[in-house]
């Protein structure tokens, strides 16, 4: 496994080791030992999966203390965009965001930890995503950002996505107060 910082501290791209074959491929997507040898000390106690047709967006989401999650990502079947943006307010970077294409093709992962609003956009149908959480999921600890929001300037390559009505509601990050 090979780990990449990103822009952002703490925001990492893991590109596993894959081996190919007539059969097809093999590769370890999750190796606690092998990581912790390269610096990651993560555990992860909870594992969701989403399925969605092309141009569904899911976030931006987070969970605030004391059920926040650090988040190991990756597309099992199809491709999406993914972003994360940085609400730690002593951050230099704090409301910048990253954004990465993971797909099955590239069999890349990527950790987003504790801090960050998280989201995507399926770029494919039945997009299959997989999530590895260090904390369970707690409904009266979400929260949310505005997908659209001007001042984070993130690019979507839509502007008419697929969303939940509660992905609808959420605030701007002028008027976000951060919990972390």
């Amino acid at each position: 496994m090979i780990i990449t910082p990103t822009p952002i501290k703490d925001l990492i791209i893991i590109e596993p080791k894959v081996f190919n074959d007539k059969r097809g491929y093999f590769f370890e997507s999750y190796n606690k030992n092998t990581l912790m040898n390269l610096g990651f000390e993560e555990v992860f106690i909870q594992d969701n999966l989403s399925k969605s047709s092309k141009g569904v967006l899911r976030g931006l989401h987070f969970q605030k203390r004391p059920f926040s999650q650090g988040k190991l990502v990756q597309v099992l079947n199809g491709a999406v965009l993914d972003v994360a943006v940085d609400l730690r307010k002593d951050s230099p970077t704090y409301g910048d965001h990253f954004s990465i294409e993971l797909n099955s093709e590239n069999k890349r992962l990527f950790y987003i930890p504790e801090g960050f609003a998280h989201g995507f956009i399926t770029l494919a149908d039945d997009t299959i995503f997989s999530y590895k959480c260090t904390n369970v999921y707690d409904k009266e600890s979400e929260g949310g950002l505005m997908w659209n929001d001007p001042k984070l300037g993130i690019n979507w390559g839509t502007s008419n996505p697929i969303l939940s009505e509660k992905d609808l509601e959420y605030t701007t990050f002028e008027n976000f107060k951060t919990p972390f």
